[in-house]
């Protein structure tokens, strides 16, 4: 039965990992939310990406922790876009997640350290259901990945977080843009570090020490 369920759930990642192969040309047709698997009892092997960018990109925190990330670019092409760019130039490797949260949120991708850094190459269009995208329906559900930004919606660059938890006041306001895949026992472990209050607000979230993150990579996932 277990063999079973395995073969299964292996053939719904598969049309999964088609659907991410080719984003949505038609933004009038809202794609399905892809489904909840465990992603960890289907896969087992991770191998280095040699022949360029993919959609799963691989965390090591400094101390050898991982998760990954699988990127949803038929719900925001730009912001993935955007996001593998930083990623092939090794922008990630040696950040912190500088504002956690927990029950809420994981925030890093700051080059600055402390939530006001940005990139010098400017800003991307936020591709949410708010500011004219309504292609975009990526709920934030646990593990869902989606871009910081300031007030003004266009506002994102580099920074971004991990849902640690739903929170549905975020749906259509913020661009989601993918879900950690495996490794989610790491984002609750970077969830639950001390944290004290921010430098520049009242929020206590600011972590007492910083988590690295050693590597942001691309990876290729192996089925068993």
């Amino acid at each position: 039965m277990k063999r079973i369920l395995l073969i299964l759930l292996s053939a719904l990642l598969l049309v999964s990992l088609f659907a991410c192969d080719k984003p949505n040309e038609d933004p009038a047709q809202e794609p399905e939310d892809p489904p909840l698997l465990n992603l960890d009892a289907c896969y087992t092997t991770l191998l280095p990406a040699a022949e360029g960018p993919t959609n799963f990109v691989q965390f090591k925190m400094q101390g050898g922790a991982t998760f990954v990330v699988e990127l949803y670019p038929e719900y925001a092409p730009k912001t993935v876009e955007n996001f593998k760019k930083l990623v092939g130039e090794g922008f990630y490797n040696g950040l912190t997640f500088h504002r956690i949260y927990y029950g809420f949120m994981i925030q890093g991708g700051d080059p600055k350290g402390d939530g006001t850094g940005t990139l010098e190459g400017g800003t991307i269009y936020g591709e949410f259901s708010t500011n004219g995208f309504p292609q975009n329906t990526l709920k934030h559900e646990r593990g869902v990945i989606s871009m910081a930004r300031r007030t003004a919606p266009d506002s994102a660059s580099c920074q971004f977080f991990i849902m640690h938890d739903r929170n549905s006041t975020l749906d259509g306001v913020y661009a989601a843009f993918g879900r950690v895949v495996a490794g989610m026992e790491t984002v609750d472990t970077i969830a639950s570090v001390p944290v004290t209050t921010q430098t520049y607000s009242t929020e206590k979230s600011k972590p007492v020490e910083a988590p690295v993150m050693e590597s942001v990579t691309f990876v290729n996932f192996v089925a068993q």
